[in-house]
């Protein structure tokens, strides 16, 4: 390596650090950063409630924005595999885009300390975790 791509190789070394260390780096492609939070301040808990009369299970989930810093998330999409329900869900509450991609709120913002709640039927329980959000900073 002569010295002038030596230069060029620590110059390049130099800027990579910088944005590394300086949180310019590329974010993470699970969520897009506007304000100051994250995919983790969306909590989504469910769990199995009484079973339709036919027999089939049910499961309550819901989906809540814990940002400690009051801020507003939408575009809430959820890995949800090959997710389907028995009985109707309100589309604008949830909705299957395509494999693996649900959209929460019909993509509006989820307020600070917000939840919402819905239940679906099906012979067994999906997996759901949060798989990209936009944050809006509090006001």
């Amino acid at each position: 390596m002569n010295r002038r791509q030596s230069s060029f190789s620590l110059a390049v070394l130099f800027l990579f650090l910088v944005a590394v260390f300086s949180g310019t780096a590329m974010a993470e492609p699970q969520r897009i950063l506007v304000g100051e939070c994250s995919k983790a301040d969306i909590e989504i808990n469910q769990g199995a409630t009484a079973p339709l009369p036919s027999g089939i299970p049910t499961y309550t989930v819901e989906i809540a924005n814990v940002c400690a810093s009051g801020c507003s998330i939408s575009d809430i999409h959820v890995a949800c595999g090959m997710f389907s329900s028995s009985t109707l869900i309100n589309p604008k509450v949830f909705r299957r885009l395509s494999v693996n991609d649900c959209l929460v709120n019909d993509g509006q913002p989820l307020a600070h300390g917000g939840s919402l709640q819905f239940v679906y039927s099906n012979t067994f329980s999906y997996p759901l975790s949060v798989a990209s959000v936009v944050c809006y900073p509090h006001p």
